[in-house]
């Protein structure tokens, strides 16, 4: 017996597929492969709806984690390639699936002589606005495309269920968006140099999200030591000196940009600092880098008064700006962080909860009140 069809898939291709017709000019003769295939709706909805309901079997007991990618074999560099190209089917992806959960692999899906998908083999690379889907939990789809900023992904739409969410791609022009977000939604135009800076606090992000207990970051400016000025006395685990490592190891990357044991480096350094955020607490990170505390209780700075009201966005298509009391969003963790931000408005604070969602707090100087950016459909 075949699955029933997905209704989410047939919704949302006409908008996903707009979103690559309008990326489909990118120049990708830089990153050494083809120029990206187009999908038509048709197709969107079929790789939709085969992952769909793969995502909701089991293989002997584990949930399928499958990438999938649509692209001929031919302009994949050093592909992998069946010699029977496999129907794209529930069954089929649910069985090849542990040949192809680490991270980077994506099976290869295109059109046989016929005119019907096949998955065609594996590959490790995809052309600039490649259509990409991600099996990340059961029912829970992530579309990306490929940019040209150093094999980065990002997210297009996020299906869980009945749920779709489609990035809304004008976010990143609204008044006061943060540079977090705008790196996220991966519209940072700026030189590798200079954005790279950026890049680690998404992946701080990640991985504070990864581990699942919920944490806060608080990026304070480094001229200054009026952050103190919001955090209990004294703090329990403060570190002096500052340590530095992430810092030196953003100082070489000119140099070692391709070297493999430097970004072996940085992702452990960025690794350990997220783990820091699991502890009950503030991890305090200077924007130089510096990692000056972890474990911190935020409190209301001498005089300031309490926050009362903060505004809240997420990046999705068709989704509205709400004024809301700090603690809709959540526990105290995110009544500090809203508060904290409501003190030192040159602070960025980066809060995760243990359901997944993640808010970056910023102060924004044309509402004159704190901005939290729900961000956790970017992350995925």
């Amino acid at each position: 017996m075949s699955d029933p069809g997905y209704p989410a898939a047939r919704a949302v291709a006409p908008r996903i597929l707009a979103h690559f017709v309008r990326h489909s000019a990118a120049p990708a003769a830089a990153q050494g492969v083809g120029h990206a295939a187009v999908p038509d709706a048709g197709e969107i909805e079929a790789i939709i709806d085969a992952a769909f309901w793969a995502s909701l079997r089991r293989e002997e007991g584990y949930v399928p984690r499958i990438s999938l990618a649509l692209l001929p074999p031919e302009i994949a560099p050093h592909p992998l390639r069946f010699e029977r190209p496999l129907p794209l089917n529930p069954a089929v992806l649910v069985r090849v699936a542990p040949a192809v959960e680490r991270p980077g692999i994506h099976l290869g899906v295109w059109r046989n002589a016929s005119g019907d998908l096949r998955v065609w083999g594996t590959t490790r690379t995809v052309p600039v606005s490649s259509f990409v889907l991600e099996v990340s939990a059961p029912g829970l789809l992530v579309i990306k495309h490929h940019t040209r900023d150093g094999g980065k992904f990002v997210n297009v739409a996020v299906l869980e269920g009945d749920q779709v969410k489609v990035i809304d791609e004008q976010a990143s022009t609204l008044p006061d968006c943060p540079s977090l977000l705008s790196s996220l939604l991966g519209f940072d135009t700026r030189d590798a140099g200079r954005s790279q800076p950026l890049n680690v606090l998404v992946s701080l992000a990640v991985s504070m999200r990864a581990h699942g207990r919920g944490g806060s970051l608080l990026v304070v400016p480094s001229e200054n030591e009026q952050w103190r000025d919001s955090i209990v006395k004294p703090i329990s685990y403060s570190i002096a000196p500052p340590f530095i490592e992430l810092g030196a190891l953003l100082q070489q990357q000119h140099d070692l940009a391709d070297d493999r044991r430097w970004q072996d480096a940085l992702d452990d350094t960025i690794q350990v600092l997220a783990g820091l955020t699991a502890v009950d607490g503030a991890t305090v990170l200077s924007d130089r880098h510096e990692l000056m505390a972890f474990g911190a209780k935020i409190t209301r700075r001498d005089g300031a008064p309490s926050v009362e009201q903060i505004t809240v966005t997420e990046p999705i298509e068709g989704s509205d700006a709400l004024i809301v009391h700090p603690t809709r969003l959540g526990g105290t963790r995110h009544l500090s962080a809203a508060q904290f931000v409501s003190d030192q408005h040159e602070a960025l604070a980066l809060v995760a909860s243990q359901d997944g969602r993640f808010t970056v707090f910023a102060w924004s100087p044309c509402e004159q009140m704190v901005h939290a950016h729900r961000v956790e459909s970017l992350l995925l």
